[in-house]
């Protein structure tokens, strides 16, 4: 199974940048990077009114959900998930192998123009993660087999 890169620092700064801008050109809420296990990288926006945890879990879910649905179809994969709100609406989206750009957005917005700026932060992101990849190759994470009651695999002083 393919591995989230090792993240510093710098990388989470350089992506809350996308998510930031992606956010002023798009006016949606609230954006996630998640891995496709659901977990919550980083976000931005408005994070008060939603629990980013469940969020990021269930919205891992649908978009795979939706993966197998393409099979089903004939379809190599669908690209992204929209769900439609009266008030709130949601669209996930395929970023790179291992994550998915999740947005928040009032439902007076078109999912168009959110899929538009959604599409130039895809690419800066997914750039992001390559290079944070390239940089160590073997020291990724799996966060789906990640024991959260036992972290000491990943935290570990420096001898």
């Amino acid at each position: 199974m393919a591995t989230l890169p090792q993240l510093l620092e710098e990388d989470i700064r350089l992506l809350d940048d996308v998510l930031r801008e992606f956010l002023r050109h798009s006016d949606a809420l609230t954006a996630l990077l998640i891995d496709k296990g659901g977990f919550l990288i980083t976000h931005q926006g408005d994070s008060r009114q939603f629990d980013l945890t469940t969020i990021g879990a269930l919205a891992s879910g649908a978009f795979l959900a939706n993966q197998t649905i393409a099979s089903l179809v004939n379809e190599e994969s669908f690209d992204s998930v929209y769900q439609q709100g009266e008030t709130v609406s949601m669209f996930v989206t395929n970023v790179d192998e291992q994550t998915l750009l999740v947005v928040i957005f009032r439902a007076q917005i078109g999912v168009g123009v959110v899929k538009y700026f959604a599409n130039s932060a895809r690419q800066q992101m997914a750039a992001q993660l390559q290079a944070a990849q390239e940089r160590d190759p073997e020291a990724g994470l799996d966060l789906s087999i990640l024991n959260l009651a036992d972290t000491s695999s990943v935290f570990k002083r420096k001898g």
